[in-house]
């Protein structure tokens, strides 16, 4: 289960399961990865939630 992050800086995959981990990056520096981070942990159940709807399971 991973979730992807993306905006005029740049892009991200983050994996949500087993535990939050970043698994790419392309152009974000360690600033805006550290937020993109605490907001997902923030939205952790919600986005787990949502995948789950989406995807099935």
């Amino acid at each position: 289960m991973h979730v992807h992050v993306v905006s005029g800086d740049g892009e991200a995959k983050f994996w949500l399961e087993p535990e939050l981990q970043l698994a790419k990056t392309n152009r974000y520096n360690r600033q805006q990865l550290k937020e993109i981070e605490s907001l997902i942990e923030e939205h952790h159940h919600e986005l787990i939630s949502a995948w789950q709807r989406y995807f099935g399971g």
